[in-house]
């Protein structure tokens, strides 16, 4: 574990723009709004971030709750496995969860811990870079690699880690239908036979 001074232990923040997560899988990679059986399991996701850096997590699950109404089975459902769910609410010209997320990547800049953010979104970039540019924290993104945008992935050079929802963290009870760059050494070709 990565000890604060006085012995304490650090903490991972993981926060999750769902929206995003579901947008990109359905419109990019399913070519339709996933079913419950086709999205993340998001236990998955803490126990990966618990073991990448051997220390508590905290997650963190935004969700846009501007309609005036909660998903309860899908918040019960994150409860039990330990996730925090934020409902926000705002005006329907406002990125309700995007704003949440910024201002919590911004309060987590004034505190110790370690981040893992699961989005592809670009809109983060000056949170995440200010949060690299720590040089105590640790940083790191969840996401389809390929759906990265191009203000995060510059971030790699900084230090930001990318970590593949399907790949990396295993996040899917399935293989995933998409057209990703294979490296020689995880080829498979009876896969394609």
């Amino acid at each position: 574990m990565f000890p604060y001074p006085d012995g304490m232990t650090r903490t991972t923040y993981v926060l999750v723009d769902g929206e995003n997560i579901d947008a990109t899988l359905g419109s990019a990679i399913l070519g339709g709004r996933p079913t419950p059986d086709q999205r993340p399991r998001w236990d998955r996701v803490l126990a990966f971030a618990k073991e990448r850096w051997d220390q508590p997590v905290k997650g963190l699950f935004f969700l846009n709750a501007s309609s005036g109404s909660l998903p309860m089975a899908f918040i019960q459902a994150l409860t039990a496995i330990d996730f925090q769910a934020i409902p926000l609410s705002g005006e329907s010209y406002e990125k309700v969860v995007d704003i949440g997320i910024k201002r919590t990547l911004e309060a987590i800049a004034d505190r110790e811990g370690d981040v893992l953010l699961a989005s592809h979104d670009g809109d983060f970039a000056p949170e995440v870079e200010a949060l690299v540019a720590d040089p105590g924290r640790r940083v790191g993104l969840l996401a389809f690699k390929e759906f990265t945008s191009q203000q995060l992935a510059a971030l790699t050079a900084r230090g930001l880690e990318v970590h593949d929802l399907e790949h990396d963290v295993k996040a899917f009870n399935f293989d995933l239908p998409r057209l990703r760059i294979i490296p020689l050494e995880e080829f498979d070709p009876l896969r394609y036979l």
